[in-house]
């Protein structure tokens, strides 16, 4: 009588590298035909005198279900996240044309203006407020307020020299300010500007002021319509 020597495994693997990359190189219907095909020869060729153990076939199978059901388990999740995200992007779509008020330090001119609240955490001896475009360069620079607390600033969109400055585009500001002795005050900086719309980046719903991309969560407070002026 011819036999079949049992082979060592009977499950077709994938490299780590593969599985971390995609669920979908997993095709989960070839392969588990494939291991059925490859059980069912194994037991039509098995030495009757020396049987397989059924054990070992039992924890394939067990094992190749419990990945299964985490692959799906994941995709069903991931499902759930982007309805989430979804509905999420929906309900910030009233959004659009609102002011709004955000952690950042960046805005973008809208109508010849751009708005910003600078927050002193103590009093400084010298405050100095410096308006930077998308590159880094600074188009303005002015004294700005001593006073420990919250301060709005306005930028009317002009250069220390005088020339008007397109609107759009994306300005920062920086404080630099000083204390006592020369020492260094750390100010927070929030932005202001209207929501033109609204997309998903990241998975995240994002706010586009006028091309500025403001993540929701980034958000502080509405302000009214058309304001460039925070309320303290």
């Amino acid at each position: 009588m011819t036999t079949v020597a049992p082979t060592t495994s009977t499950v077709p693997t994938t490299t780590g590298t593969t599985a971390s990359n995609s669920t979908g190189t997993l095709d989960f219907t070839q392969n588990f035909n494939t291991f059925l095909t490859l059980l069912t020869t194994q037991l039509q060729n098995q030495d009757p005198l020396s049987p397989m153990d059924t054990n070992q076939f039992t924890q394939q199978l067990v094992s190749f279900s419990e990945v299964e059901q985490q692959i799906n388990t994941n995709n069903y999740l991931q499902q759930m996240i982007q309805l989430q995200t979804a509905g999420q992007t929906l309900a910030a779509m009233p959004m659009v044309g609102q002011t709004i008020e955000f952690n950042g330090s960046s805005t973008a001119l809208q109508s010849g203006q751009a708005g910003y609240v600078y927050t002193l955490p103590s009093d400084a001896t010298q405050t100095t407020l410096m308006v930077q475009d998308s590159t880094g360069r600074v188009v303005y620079s002015a004294p700005g307020e001593t006073a420990a607390g919250p301060h709005n600033f306005t930028w009317n969109g002009q250069t220390s020299s005088g020339q008007q400055m397109p609107d759009g585009g994306s300005y920062t500001l920086s404080v630099v300010a000083s204390g006592t002795g020369s020492t260094q005050i750390a100010a927070t900086v929030q932005a202001i500007g209207t929501v033109s719309s609204v997309s998903v980046n990241n998975g995240s719903p994002t706010f586009n002021v006028d091309g500025v991309a403001v993540p929701m969560s980034q958000l502080v407070t509405v302000l009214p319509s058309g304001s460039k002026t925070a309320s303290n």
